[in-house]
């Protein structure tokens, strides 16, 4: 029994987390923005194009470098990226413009619609990410 409700209790809290005024407004928002600047290359659906832009659905990459994905989305990339045993080497604009605000609504929106559920993305987190990965 108790080992059930040790993987109920963490449900639960996401459950309520994505019923709050802030998660749905970041959700909101970050759907939003992830469609206008985002989605041509990842698709609505987040499935990616083939080999050359790689899927956000249940992707790996996602998951094990989730504070890369943070300074992907700002700043993009260059060079190889593996995805679920998949290379891709399609260089990815980052949106430059955005602000700490608008990469934690994308990364809320990102990271709760493809598969992963890891309830809203705190700004000021994001913000201390995106310091980190200037330098």
């Amino acid at each position: 029994m108790a080992n059930r409700l040790y993987w109920l209790l963490p449900l639960a809290l996401l459950s309520a987390c994505q019923n709050e005024p802030k998660y749905t407004q970041y959700y909101n928002e970050g759907q939003q923005l992830y469609e206008k600047h985002c989605s041509n290359c990842h698709q609505s659906e987040g499935t990616g194009l083939g080999l050359v832009y790689p899927p956000l659905v249940n992707a790996d990459y996602m998951d094990a470098h989730a504070d890369e994905v943070l300074c992907l989305i700002r700043y993009g990339r260059k060079g190889p990226l593996t995805v679920n045993g998949k290379e891709y080497n399609q260089p990815m604009p980052g949106v430059p413009l955005l602000t700490d605000l608008e990469v934690a609504e994308v990364a809320t929106y990102i990271y709760n619609t493809f598969g992963h559920e890891r309830g809203i993305q705190d700004v000021k987190e994001v913000g201390e990410q995106l310091k980190r990965c200037e330098k």
